[in-house]
């Protein structure tokens, strides 16, 4: 049975017991009326205001101001939080994200290395993925989170090596950075991709050279040959739907996430949470982008709208293309050579996923039929591709409430930091990068000049370019606080400075997962600040992330969405 089998069946399922779930399944409400008071509410307004206290009234604020001011609007049914010094914020916003990606370990092996994991060869590779084999005695056996840079045989597994995992059964392991999966025999068989199986336009199937004509495709796939697998390694039960999301729910929740991002979703994955929104199986607020390559067409042609995948807490903004690869994958397309070259070819610069014009084409058409765009752009040369792609469809079509965003933006020059302005493009920056591969970008894939100008948050500052942070989970833990500590700190896991000149201040860093995170998903109206007459989705840390030595060792004490606590540590 495939996965969009398998999201029928669960429509099926849900169009006879909808109500009843919904009612089973109620969240948690809001008191008639909460105060919080002697703490600290950072409000995320314009001008970074502090205040004292803040007032909730039947899931919205009320106010916010002193406590005193506060507490003189209570009533006989007022509930009182006495904060004791600590810090209200907005509740914490993912830019982007693939939720609920995370939640996939419960189908799936997690071959992390450190510091997110524990692998760190081959040996511990295979042999987690063996225990998920005798666990999953049926379909494929899936593994994902593996990293060859910090493996101990410096290489990425090949389909010789899980062919030793299961030689009757496929197997499928997907890298850290999302864009390459490895295939064994037996999968390669069932995607009926062999010596003769041509590169598709925007992927690699990546051959072994030493083997007769070398041709003998080695199990690795990259970007659009890897994407082929999907359909598989997604084709979940409908228990294992619903685990893997309640599960990702959880873990946003408890490090203060109120809205989650599903960046480039499948359109079956899309169509499956805003089911499960329905039948609230999650209290977040979830911005989804589908992906392009799969409903593109029928977007350009108006068959379909993104408000056709909206649904209950599930909104849908924009449209995702995904126009080149990874950085730590060697995918990422760029202007000058990697630092150290790719398989010993001195010119390798990676190659983008959607060649030049039809990236034209595809930004075009969306601006013509008034359709918001994320395009992911991590090396420079993508990133040129992507604001050229820009400027003609503004020119074709003038849209100047388009606001398009561009994801990662990882590699972004000063000069392309000046056109984002001059175009008003909107980055995300995947700013924890410098803190997981901080130091190998800067001794292998970029060296140390590029290295440093990484998420360039400080150039962005500087120019008025308005943007997020994000850590694009599962490809990293989802920690809020650490895309905050990275932007502030840049230092490396093995404690190099990324790029000094490039840090910027905490509140900054803060307003880019909140009040920026919103206003890039067309929320900020509703979210991400605390102003009366907004939700109140809130989080409330133990101590105030503008002054404590360290950012990252604060902890989530509430997590607040519409004004009801859905996860509470103290």
């Amino acid at each position: 049975m495939n996965w969009r089998v398998t999201i029928l069946i669960l429509m099926a399922f849900v169009g006879g017991i909808l109500v009843l779930v919904a009612i089973a399944t109620r969240p948690p409400s809001a008191p008639e009326h909460e105060i919080y008071v002697n703490g600290n509410v950072l409000t995320m307004d314009a001008v970074g205001t502090v205040h004292e206290a803040v007032s909730l009234r039947e899931g919205l604020i009320e106010s916010v101001g002193s406590s005193e001011e506060m507490l003189a609007l209570a009533g006989d049914n007022t509930m009182v939080v006495d904060l004791r010094g600590r810090s209200v914020l907005p509740g914490f916003i993912d830019a982007h994200g693939h939720f609920p990606g995370s939640g996939q370990t419960v189908f799936s092996a997690d071959l992390n290395s450190p510091p997110i994991g524990e692998v760190t060869n081959l040996s511990e590779l295979l042999e987690r993925l063996s225990r998920l084999a005798k666990i999953r005695a049926d379909g494929w056996i899936v593994g994902h989170g593996y990293d060859d840079t910090l493996l101990a045989e410096q290489r990425h597994p090949n389909r010789d090596d899980l062919d030793k995992v299961a030689s009757d059964r496929p197997v499928a392991i997907v890298h850290v950075s999302g864009h390459l999966v490895v295939v064994n025999s037996a999968g390669l068989a069932i995607l009926g991709i062999d010596a003769a199986t041509p590169d598709p336009e925007g992927g690699v199937i990546v051959r072994d050279l030493s083997s007769e004509g070398g041709r003998r495709p080695n199990g690795v796939l990259e970007e659009t040959a890897a994407r082929a697998v999907w359909e598989y390694t997604l084709d979940l039960s409908a228990m294992d739907a619903v685990r893997m999301t309640t599960q990702a729910a959880e873990e946003y929740l408890v490090v203060g996430v109120t809205t989650a991002s599903a960046g480039g979703m499948p359109t079956t994955v899309a169509t499956l949470l805003g089911l499960l929104s329905q039948l609230n199986q999650f209290p977040q607020r979830v911005a989804l982008f589908p992906l392009f390559e799969e409903v593109g067409e029928q977007l350009l042609d108006g068959s379909v709208t993104l408000d056709s995948f909206a649904k209950a807490k599930v909104s849908a903004p924009r449209v995702k293309i995904i126009a080149d690869g990874s950085i730590q994958g060697y995918t990422g397309y760029l202007s000058a050579p990697y630092h150290v070259p790719f398989k010993g070819d001195a010119d390798y610069r990676g190659y983008a996923s959607v060649p030049r014009d039809m990236l034209f084409q595809q930004v075009a058409g969306l601006y013509e039929q008034r359709i918001q765009v994320a395009i992911h752009c991590n090396g420079d040369a993508s990133i040129e591709d992507g604001l050229d792609a820009i400027e003609y469809a503004m020119q074709q079509h003038p849209w100047a409430e388009a606001r398009p965003l561009m994801i990662h933006a990882q590699m972004t020059r000063e000069d392309q930091i000046a056109r984002m302005a001059e175009l008003g493009v909107t980055p995300s920056f995947f700013s924890a990068h410098t803190y997981y591969w901080g130091d190998r970008h800067a001794a292998i894939f970029m060296g140390p000049e590029r290295a440093a100008n990484m998420s360039p948050a400080r150039w962005a500052l500087e120019a008025g370019v308005r943007f997020s942070s994000h850590l694009d989970t599962p490809v990293t833990p989802m920690l809020p606080l650490q895309a905050v500590w990275s932007q502030v700190e840049r230092k490396s896991t093995g404690g190099a400075i990324i790029g000094p000149d490039q840090r910027i201040d905490r509140l900054s860093a803060l307003r880019a997962v909140t009040i920026d995170a919103a206003w890039q998903v067309f929320m900020d109206d509703v979210i991400g600040s605390i102003e009366p007459g907004k939700y109140a989705d809130l989080v409330v840390l133990s101590d105030n992330p503008l002054t404590a030595p360290d950012i990252r060792s604060l902890k989530v004490d509430r997590t607040i969405i519409a004004g009801a606590t859905v996860y509470k540590r103290l």
